[in-house]
């Protein structure tokens, strides 16, 4: 079995050659299918030999998660979304509060963002529960997405595996994440997701958006271009929407628990 390389300067790190990677099947001896479509179009340049959703697209490499479970502080220009005393800043009032996170209610929609937002610095920490059944998409589904449209992929892939343009971290039906660094189900993962928002004139896009995430301490997109709003078994897409826009946790239907959720000014250059 190999061991995975600590790494001191964990969020500037964002190629495989930096790790020892494990390989995919030990987390997840008992998972022998893999779930996915070939019937769906295909990628954009420069994925273009992919179908959206394909299970045939190469899986991440594993690599060791750089964040403890513990709360992250904020930055003395970062707003404190949700501490987890209360829900004032989100319009959802049917989620739970539960030992200081808010807990998806099933039946009750998506969390949203009472204010909106365009250029932002998000941070959120999230946890799948223990004991989800069955694989793939199953394991705890949900997503953070930007302005509503652009999806980070929230799920369970510590022992499980997915398509991996749909797998955790990925940009929803566009781009795998480059490592998976999944921490076990009922351990809490933390996304820094710096994004810049999409320019339109009129109805044109003169700007696309752009993406730098850091996932559990560890970066898993780097300045990608996004390609447009999140479909499902569809290319992304973009429509003309305000400079701004309210953010969403989505309701997939599964109890995930969110926490330490805050804002700060987007000082990253992304973009070309």
């Amino acid at each position: 079995m190999k061991k995975l390389l600590l790494l001191s300067l964990f969020a500037l790190c964002a190629n495989a050659a930096d790790y020892e990677v494990l390989d995919e099947n030990i987390r997840n001896p008992k998972q022998t299918d893999l779930n996915g479509f070939k019937n769906t179009p295909m990628q954009p340049a420069p994925n273009e030999k992919w179908h959206v959703h394909d299970p045939d697209r190469t899986q991440p490499p594993v690599a060791e998660a750089k964040y403890d479970g513990k709360e992250l502080a904020m930055p003395s220009d970062g707003t404190m979304l949700f501490d987890g005393s209360n829900l004032d800043n989100f319009k959802n009032k049917k989620w739970k509060l539960v030992d200081g996170a808010m807990q998806v209610a099933r039946k009750g929609g998506s969390q949203v963002s009472k204010e909106k937002y365009g250029d932002i610095h998000l941070h959120v920490e999230w946890m799948v529960p223990q004991g989800m059944k069955g694989w793939h998409q199953q394991q705890g589904n949900s997503g953070v997405f930007l302005m509503g449209r652009y999806e980070v992929q929230v799920l369970n892939c510590w022992a499980n595996r997915t398509y991996p343009d749909g797998m955790t971290g990925a940009i929803y039906a566009q781009q795998p994440p480059k490592f998976n660094v999944c921490r076990k189900p009922g351990e809490w993962n933390s996304y820094d997701i710096y994004f810049k928002a999409p320019v339109f004139e009129g109805k044109e896009l003169k700007s696309p958006a752009y993406i730098t995430v850091i996932f559990n301490g560890v970066k898993i997109h780097d300045n990608y271009e996004i390609k447009g709003s999140t479909h499902y078994r569809k290319i992304a897409s973009y429509s003309a929407h305000g400079a701004k826009d309210h953010f969403k946790l989505q309701n997939h239907g599964n109890p995930n628990m969110f926490r330490n959720i805050w804002v700060a000014p987007l000082k990253m250059k992304l973009g070309k």
